[in-house]
């Protein structure tokens, strides 16, 4: 469909004034809809990134392949169900609890929520707000029209579902050209919104004309910064865009030792997210930030080296010039050691860079591959006079301002409690995880995802998506966990990744205590299995 015609499709008015009851079935429909065609949106998903299903070797990135496709936009509907559940029932769906945090600042608790509970039982997310809360209802919005411009390293446009059911807007939707498939897949579980009107989908090459129809109220992007940069030059529509960055992973030393458990756990952590998706996810961990002067330091850095290599799959590297910009860092640092996973897979190479210098190439530049890089800042491995140097850091010369992590061992975190605290407020974040990745604030939809530089260069993006309970004046997202929690993205086991990615995301789809059991039980079994690879 041609962008004019899918704009002289939706219609706003009519969708702003369809009741929260209609809203309701809709998404209890797309519920059942995300069920039905769950197979053919993964089956899309692993073709357009080159995955054959059916070699077991490739478990593991069908696993990523389920978790990234479906959970984003599933979580959101389930999100929006409870939202509107409230609404129907008069009593409007509320956060788990609010408390100051200095200077106008206030925190609002809205997670884990309902059953979510037992799985991540020592986990806490935050939405940080500037000023007394204040919340909009999707009725109270303007309404209008949205664009939403698919990203190509997920085939999940959950802004679609933020834009409907929380901005109250009809949505035009573009695919990025590597997510064709899937999209057409998606047009199918979607299509209830489309017979209303709510929803129409163009053209992958009308981009272009979509961008400028004068008729659209906003515009939302994810994808690179220079094409965030040209939409914006070429049309005063607001854009919401999210851009990735370079985001560290700050690691604190420990008052204490780290046990050798301690330590395998976060370099695990660490080694699935710098190869998840072939290195291709804006939150990813790009740089560890670390104390040049701590005594464990060659042992943590030795063990993230034994978890890319034998103790994590190898991942393939798909998107599109992710071959040239690691070929980029290589070349700039020629030294940097070339790590194989031991079962070896086509394009799965990770280059290593220690001690890079603060002020390199590596610091002002995103991989979006599977490059990792450490600055060791030189200063004594004392939380009180590290943290701060880190987040100076990390504020005023890394690239970007969308996630980053904290690692800090709960005994480290209770003693400094208040360095911590300090220092969640002064990262200059979208998204902070402390002790988890940031992919956990991505999938929660009560939580927001984007940059935090309103008013600055664009590098991470404007604005931000998410946020299913509509609070003003959001400063950040925040996650804490525990040091070595069980919830943590962990990938040891390829078959052992996709039976859990399957069972979690049946259950996200369908938050029922026959799905939560069943994902208890996958839980169980995961933990009796041995490596696979």
């Amino acid at each position: 469909m041609k962008a004019t015609e899918a704009v002289d499709w939706v219609d706003p008015d009519r969708w702003k004034a369809t009741p929260a009851t209609v809203r309701l079935e809709l998404l209890k429909q797309i519920r059942r809809n995300i069920d039905r065609h769950f197979d053919d949106l993964v089956t899309a998903d692993c073709k357009a990134k080159g995955i054959n299903r059916d070699v077991a070797a490739n478990a593991h990135q069908v696993g990523t392949s389920v978790q990234a496709t479906v959970v984003p936009v599933a979580g959101n509907v389930s999100a929006a169900i409870a939202l509107y559940e409230g609404l129907v029932q008069g009593r409007p769906l509320q956060p788990l609890a609010v408390r100051a945090a200095g200077d106008g600042r206030f925190d609002i608790r809205v997670g884990p929520r309902g059953r979510d509970r037992l799985l991540n039982g020592d986990r806490t997310d935050i939405l940080r707000v500037i000023g007394e809360p204040r919340r909009t209802d999707p009725y109270q919005r303007p309404g209008g029209i949205i664009a939403v411009l698919g990203a190509g390293n997920f085939a999940s446009s959950l802004e679609m579902i933020n834009a409907l059911f929380v901005d109250s807007c009809a949505v035009v939707h573009k695919p990025h050209h590597l997510n064709v498939g899937a999209d057409l897949v998606w047009e199918q579980i979607l299509q209830p919104l489309v017979d209303v009107h709510a929803l129409a989908f163009c053209d992958v090459e009308e981009g272009h004309e979509l961008t400028r129809d004068p008729r659209l109220s906003k515009i939302y992007f994810t994808g690179g910064a220079p094409s965030a940069k040209a939409i914006m030059a070429a049309t005063d529509t607001e854009l919401v865009s999210e851009c990735g960055g370079n985001n560290p992973c700050v690691v604190i030393p420990g008052d204490r030792r780290w046990t050798p458990r301690e330590i395998r756990h976060q370099a695990l952590q660490i080694a699935t997210m710098v190869k998840i998706n072939g290195g291709s996810v804006c939150g990813r961990v790009q740089t560890l930030v670390t104390s040049r002067q701590w005594p464990q330091r060659r042992e943590f850095l030795d063990a993230v080296t034994l978890a890319l290599r034998d103790q994590t799959p190898a991942t393939t590297t798909y998107y599109p010039g992710a071959d040239k910009t690691f070929a980029t860092f290589q070349e700039a640092y020629p030294d940097a050691r070339i790590i194989e996973s031991r079962d070896r897979a086509p394009r799965s190479r990770v280059l290593v860079i220690e001690d890079v210098d603060q002020d390199g190439f590596a610091v002002h530049h995103e991989a979006f591959c599977q490059v990792m890089s450490e600055v060791a800042l030189d200063v004594a491995p004392d939380a009180e006079v590290f943290t701060p140097a880190a987040v100076a850091f990390c504020n005023d010369t890394l690239l970007g301002t969308l996630a980053v992590t904290v690692l800090v061992d709960d005994d480290t975190r209770k003693a400094h409690a208040s360095t911590v605290d300090r220092a969640v407020t002064q990262l200059r974040y979208g998204a902070v995880g402390v002790n988890t990745m940031p992919p956990t604030v991505w999938t929660n939809p009560y939580l927001t995802w984007g940059g935090n530089e309103d008013g600055e260069e664009l590098v991470s993006g404007h604005g931000n998506f998410g946020n299913v309970l509509g609070y003003e004046n959001v400063d950040k997202s925040i996650v804490f966990s525990g040091f070595t929690s069980p919830g943590h993205l962990i990938n040891d086991r390829k078959q052992g990744w996709l039976d859990l990615s399957t069972s979690f995301t049946r259950y996200t789809i369908d938050p029922t205590w026959g799905r939560l059991f069943a994902l208890a039980g996958t839980v169980t079994r995961l933990r009796l299995q041995r490596p696979d690879f």
